[in-house]
């Protein structure tokens, strides 16, 4: 099953900034995220939330997933070191 692909728009601005290496491998992270969905179970976050994290390189993608619609929705996209924090 094929989902869709929706980013928030401060996750667009922030990947505006990052090295272009990084940016191609992210992209293609998040194409492969839409065409085959890893198990939620792997990739849910702990707490009372409905984030799942991926990795990629040194940066980490956090997503929801809309199972209602289809459709991934990227919450944030950033370096390991400050992803997690001012998550909401």
């Amino acid at each position: 099953m094929v989902y869709g692909i929706e980013f928030r728009p401060a996750v667009l601005k922030a990947m505006k900034h990052l090295p272009k290496r990084d940016l191609v491998r992210i992209k293609h992270k998040i194409e492969k995220l839409a065409a085959d969905l890893p198990a939620p179970a792997k990739t849910k976050m702990k707490g009372n939330n409905s984030l799942h994290r991926v990795r990629s390189g040194s940066y980490r993608i956090i997503y929801e997933i809309h199972q209602d619609r289809l459709v991934i929705l990227v919450v944030k996209v950033g370096h390991r070191k400050d992803v997690y924090a001012h998550l909401s």
